[in-house]
């Protein structure tokens, strides 16, 4: 009676080992897809950023990671999202396109939300991309959409409050 009672708290204690091990590894390759450049960013936090009666659904990218793998790899962008750029202070920054094959078109904002500059990405360039000044966002939405949207140089997007 005294194996087979082992016997059971054995089997338990293998099980429940198992199934740790196995959430373990779930969490790690989570975390290791989460970090791993060669694919996209997982789906990031999403805010809505208005222009006048224009409204963006867009992802915040906020670290340097995130930033850095922007919208790399992704199949689809529909109209109406993109992607929010956020950098810790003003500054001048460059894009390219490495591993992005969509075609996207970049506004550079400055820290109160005004549209500085906008510019067509050619899909795949390593060509930069860069700022003519200081910015503190970066938009990257489909190809035209800032046109189709009627959004021009000057305009103003709210950022809501960012964490």
């Amino acid at each position: 009676m005294r194996f087979m009672e082992i016997s059971r708290k054995h089997r338990l204690f293998s099980t429940l080992a198992a199934i740790a091990m196995a959430a373990a590894m779930a969490v790690s390759c989570t975390a290791q897809s989460a970090q791993d450049p060669n694919k996209p960013n997982p789906a990031l936090e999403t805010v809505t950023l208005k222009a006048g009666d224009v409204e963006l659904i867009a992802e915040v990218a906020d670290t340097e990671m995130e930033r850095n793998r922007g919208l790399m790899f992704r199949k689809t962008l529909a109209d109406g999202k993109g992607m929010l750029f956020v950098f810790e202070s003003d500054q001048k920054v460059s894009f390219w396109m490495k591993n992005t094959s969509l075609p996207l078109s970049l506004g550079f904002l400055g820290k109160d939300g005004s549209i500085l500059q906008i510019l067509d990405l050619t899909p795949f360039s390593l060509d930069p991309r860069p700022s003519e000044r200081s910015v503190r966002y970066a938009i990257e939405v489909p190809q035209g959409w800032f046109a189709r949207a009627g959004l021009n140089i000057g305009d103003r997007f709210e950022i809501p409050p960012l964490k």
